[in-house]
């Protein structure tokens, strides 16, 4: 069996500039490549959408504001884009290509990092979400896959695939973009995001690092959502209680529930951060807020001055003697009673909301998002088994593998599923997955004496593909027709060949024209208007007894296999041999006879056989002295000498 195609984009040039080189990730949107720009002389990473998403507007929509959101941030913590073009009605984007590792390698190679590994990485990334932040963009997609660790240690954001301006917001009822993981509540209920959702993902991100796992975990992705929507981020330092208690506040005023109670932007949240890799924790601890997501903050977590101080000893009431108490006129204790009724019911009304809210709340996961849903089937063309497989059991499918060919797929990675990708199923539903062997060795026609014409038909209905005609040899067969059926490297076909494969032809162009007996300027043409070339170096000349000298005897073939293009000469005629005829008189008769056949005539004489033995030659006819051509009769004269 032939082994596999490569990926038909690797070795493309784009746009006159850039040539792809190997595949380094896929991702949901696009694949990206290794590239070579040859005008700059550097290595790019050039990421090219799907072809199956450069149809549907809101991905080719998304895609480019990739470009536009992460062109003009030029952060060092920012992944730069170049460049953005299209290559053949699909989008791409040339980026910085940065050899390395994702903060997510890091973490399944380590798991927990250190204090000090986490401090410098979450700088990084606020740095580069405060550039974001303060040129109007939110990421909405943060998580450790989108952090880049640099080989020569930079510490990149990357994948602004998702970014939006912090002004504008999705609504309600809109599938949720970004990792379920890391989404913040206002994006889990409502489905709107600015700066600050950033932060509640940077916060879960931090979490992580900390204690080397996420704060919400569960089966389905929607009661990681509620966790989100419901509950508080816990301390990281009560799953690692090595944690400093400087982490602790910036992970839980990161992300609190209340987007208000989280820094406005990730300036507030870097300033924190510096300041306590400086040592300054008075300074660190006046950038938090007075209230945090998670009450109160403790007098050792407040820093006042004594003015402060002052100022709130100044505003406290003073002491004053009781005044004696005085009888409750009926208006009052009229407005009392109302109150407590009018508390009473809104209690009771807010149960009851709260109630309605929560059935709908729930009803609406149950059928929208929960057990009781339809989910689609996720793409996993391209990703390796194991992956494709754990792809499928993250959406609750359970995957059936079997094999099968294709022509896009290399041989041994996912090629599609049966529901194809985006069908909508049962949660649980078995689905069946395909691995790739390649595409399919289909038996080759019989193409030999065919025309063109017709080889190329068969071809095609064969399931091949058609290349050309590479080759006219002039084999004395039927000018026009197949000789032999090649690969791509020129070699015959064998019983099988790879479903849509090119087949190229090699053709007979007849025989060589027959040019005996014509002058040097009528053979000349002859060949040529046959596909030679007639190349006078190449000439000879010979006697010949047939052609009379100066006309052609015929063409000289320097190459045993002769081919339109080919470069011949021509044999040319001296005319036929002619041998001086030599003196015999008085050598004896037989003698003379063979000295003659030894020249190539043709020796006769009138003397009987019987007395020859007597003879002596006398002379000859013609006589000696003149010229004849070989084969031509010589008389031979005799007197008998007894």
């Amino acid at each position: 069996m032939s082994s596999a195609p490569v990926d038909p984009l690797i070795g493309q040039m784009l746009d006159g500039r850039y040539v792809v080189r190997s595949k380094i990730a896929r991702g949901g949107m696009a694949m990206v490549y290794l590239g070579d720009d040859l005008r700059l002389g550097r290595n790019v990473a050039i990421k090219i959408m799907h072809a199956h998403l450069a149809d549907d507007e809101n991905f080719t929509r998304r895609f480019e504001q990739e470009a536009r959101s992460a062109a003009g941030l030029g952060h060092p913590n920012v992944v730069n884009v170049f460049d953005q073009g299209e290559a053949h009605g699909v989008p791409y984007l040339v980026m910085e290509y940065l050899p390395g590792i994702t903060l997510r390698d890091l973490l399944k190679q380590q798991r927990q990092l250190t204090t000090e590994q986490v401090a410098e990485i979450a700088e990084a990334v606020l740095a580069g979400l405060s550039a974001a932040h303060e040129s109007g963009i939110v990421h909405r997609d943060l998580k450790p896959e989108n952090v880049l660790l640099a080989d020569d240690g930079r510490i990149k954001i990357g994948d602004f695939g998702l970014a939006r301006a912090v002004s504008a917001n999705t609504t309600t009822g809109q599938a949720l973009l970004g990792t379920i993981a890391y989404l913040s509540p206002e994006l889990v209920t409502r489905g709107i995001a600015d700066a600050r959702s950033d932060l509640y993902a940077f916060g879960i991100m931090l979490f992580e690092m900390l204690t080397g796992r996420q704060p919400y975990t569960g089966e389905q992705p929607m009661q990681i959502a509620y966790q989100h929507a419901h509950s508080d981020v816990p301390a990281p330092s009560s799953i690692a209680p090595e944690v400093p208690e400087e982490f602790d506040r910036l992970v839980q005023w990161t992300t609190g529930r209340d987007a208000d109670a989280r820094p406005d932007s990730a300036r507030e949240a870097l300033d924190y951060l510096r300041a306590v890799r400086a040592g300054d924790s008075l300074a660190a601890t006046a950038v938090l807020p007075a209230t945090t997501s998670f009450g109160t903050v403790t007098p050792s977590t407040a820093v006042l001055s004594d003015i402060d101080r002052q100022q709130l000893a100044d505003q406290a009431p003073t002491t004053a003697a009781p005044r004696a108490a005085q009888p409750a006129s009926s208006a009052v204790s009229h407005a009392s009673d109302l109150s407590v009724k009018r508390a009473k019911r809104g209690r009771v009304i807010a149960a009851v909301v709260t109630l309605l809210v929560a059935l709908a709340a729930g009803g609406g996961w149950w059928f929208g998002q929960g057990p009781g849903s339809t989910i689609p089937v996720p793409e996993v063309a391209g990703l390796d088994l194991a992956a494709a497989e754990q792809t499928l059991k993250e959406a609750t499918l359970v995957a059936e593998p079997f094999e099968c060919s294709s022509l896009e797929v290399e041989a041994g990675l996912a090629a599609r599923t049966e529901p194809k990708a985006g069908t909508r199923v049962d949660r649980g539903s078995t689905v069946r997955l395909c691995q790739s062997t390649g595409p399919e060795l289909l038996a080759v026609p019989a193409l030999v004496g065919l025309s063109v014409e017709d080889a190329k038909r068969e071809i095609e209905t064969a399931r091949f593909t058609f290349g050309s005609v590479i080759e006219q040899q002039f084999d004395g067969g039927t000018k026009g027709t197949v000789i032999l059926a090649v690969d791509m490297k020129g070699e015959g076909l064998g019983e099988t060949y790879p479903e849509q494969a090119v087949i190229d032809l090699i053709v007979s162009a007849g025989s060589v024209p027959q040019v005996a007996g014509l002058s040097v300027e009528d053979a000349t043409k002859a060949l040529t208007d046959a596909g030679l070339t007639v190349d006078s170096s190449l000439n000879s000349e010979a006697h010949n007894d047939e052609i009379e000298q100066g006309k052609v005897i015929s063409a000289v073939l320097p190459e045993d296999t002769l081919r339109v293009g080919s470069t011949v000469g021509l044999s040319i005629s001296l005319g036929p041999e002619l041998v001086e005829i030599p003196d015999v008189k008085d050598m004896p008769l037989q003698e003379a006879m063979d000295l003659l056949a030894s020249l190539g005539f043709d020796a006769t004489t009138n003397v009987p056989d019987s007395l020859r033995t007597f003879a002596i030659a006398s002379g000859t006819n013609p006589k000696a002295g003149e010229k004849a051509k070989k084969g031509s009769t010589v008389q031979v004269k005799a007197k008998i000498d007894l």
